[in-house]
């Protein structure tokens, strides 16, 4: 009897432990907005997989999903939320109409560098605002950093853009708070996947599109379909992607494994920021080569588009108390940073 009881008892602690065990193992699927083939963009998303894996013995495993394979590029936020899937990657930039003050944290017109950025993130409060920015507005989500990159190009159009008045009537495809300065310059903003645009500038259902970094936009084709490229990317000065997890699934991680997600993150963060810079100018200078009119805004247009960007995020600020905060967050942070950003640099010029 003494020995049967004792066999129970160890039977019994044995099942407790694999049971918690298998609790702490995280199997998660991962839908992406961007192909992971595209750098510095969807590439974290396949990176930070794969080093989940490794770096956690296999406690942590994460299947991504292409665009559409599982769920509709602008689906993620709320399949995540609702625990459809447990996690996602994505612009969160996409869901300005459902979160106001998201766009803050993915992409703003005349905005900061992308180091500037991940200051102000890490260490300004942005991080834990993001989270509150998604809970005010009742979503069950955490929100990681997970991915940068620096300044997109200001778009490809099938004609020379010579002022702003051209771009009233232009169909456009034209992501963000941007897309809210060209609609009140006249123009006609659409939003649609990366995946689309280049049938999209074939067909003529857009005139021009703006979508990511030299590197991208040559795997997209755009270059094959029009020749004029605007540069500088004045609306989006760094493009910064999260890892959005269920709430749900996060609560129930052990610490171990949210220190190997943030950690994972952060360095997918740092590579992704480099793997742009490594292959934007190469890529650019080939554009050139072919025939491509890569055409400088001239500073009298960049101000005017300033001017109306100044009134976009007041007006924005007015109708969001947490787009107010986070907006009114970053602008002090800049006054500060901007004394050392213009003397620590050495003048873009002076190669």
């Amino acid at each position: 009897m003494k020995l049967l009881t004792t066999v129970t008892a160890i039977a019994g602690a044995l099942a407790i432990t694999a049971g918690s065990a298998h609790a702490d193992n995280l199997r998660w699927k991962m839908p992406v907005a961007f192909s992971t083939n595209l750098p510095g963009l969807g590439s974290p998303a396949a990176w930070v997989a794969d080093n989940l894996t490794t770096a956690s013995s296999g406690s942590i495993q994460v299947r991504v999903y292409e665009p559409g394979k599982l769920v509709p590029p602008f689906d993620i936020l709320d399949s995540v939320s609702d625990g459809k899937v447990a996690a996602g990657y994505t612009w969160i930039g996409y869901d300005q109409g459902k979160v106001p003050a998201v766009p803050l944290f993915a992409a703003v017109p005349f905005g900061m560098k992308p180091w500037a950025y991940i200051g102000w993130y890490y260490y300004g409060g942005g991080e834990q605002m993001l989270q509150d920015v998604y809970a005010n507005k009742g979503y069950n989500v955490h929100a990681q950093l997970c991915g940068i990159v620096g300044p997109e190009t200001a778009g490809w159009y099938k004609n020379k853009i010579e002022s702003l008045d051209d771009y009233k009537g232009m169909k456009i495809r034209f992501a963000g708070l941007g897309g809210r300065v060209l609609e009140k310059l006249g123009a006609s903003v659409t939003m649609m996947p990366g995946g689309e645009l280049y049938q999209a500038l074939e067909k003529g259902t857009i005139d021009a599109t703006e979508f990511s970094m030299p590197a991208i936009d040559q795997i997209l084709g755009f270059d094959q379909v029009v020749k004029y490229n605007l540069f500088p990317g004045w609306h989006q000065q760094f493009t910064a992607q999260y890892m959005l997890i269920n709430k749900d699934e996060w609560n129930r991680a052990t610490d171990a494994q949210k220190a190997l997600v943030e950690a994972s993150c952060t360095a997918a963060t740092t590579r992704g920021l480099a793997e742009g810079e490594y292959k934007n100018g190469k890529v650019l200078a080939g554009f050139q080569a072919e025939g491509v009119h890569a055409d400088q805004i001239p500073r009298p247009v960049l101000e005017k588009l300033k001017s109306v960007t100044e009134e976009v995020l007041k007006e924005e600020a007015a109708k969001d108390a947490d787009f107010k905060k986070v907006y009114e967050s970053q602008k002090d942070f800049m006054e500060t940073y901007k004394v050392w950003d213009q003397r620590a640099y050495l003048p873009a010029d002076m190669d």
